[in-house]
């Protein structure tokens, strides 16, 4: 089964292939895919996981980094 990934960035539609075995998540492939460096934000997730209890926090705070970046929406196509 192919996964893809399929994302808006700044106004435009994208698609692309998705592998767990390079890219954690979703949200890894689509910062590569576009060249950008999420070192800082994947930091920033470190001292949150280690002070928060709930993944609340954690998705809300990578969807709203993502959106400062300019995704604007980001999800999961699973072919067959």
């Amino acid at each position: 089964m192919a996964r893809f990934v399929e994302y808006i960035y700044r106004g435009k539609t994208k698609k692309i292939a998705f592998s767990y075995s390079q890219h954690r998540d979703m949200y890894e492939a689509v910062a590569a895919a576009e060249g950008i460096d999420i070192q800082s934000i994947l930091a920033m997730e470190q001292q949150l996981e280690m002070v928060s209890r709930g993944q609340g926090i954690m998705k809300n705070f990578r969807q709203k980094e993502f959106a400062r970046i300019g995704f604007t929406k980001v999800w999961m196509i699973k072919d067959q």
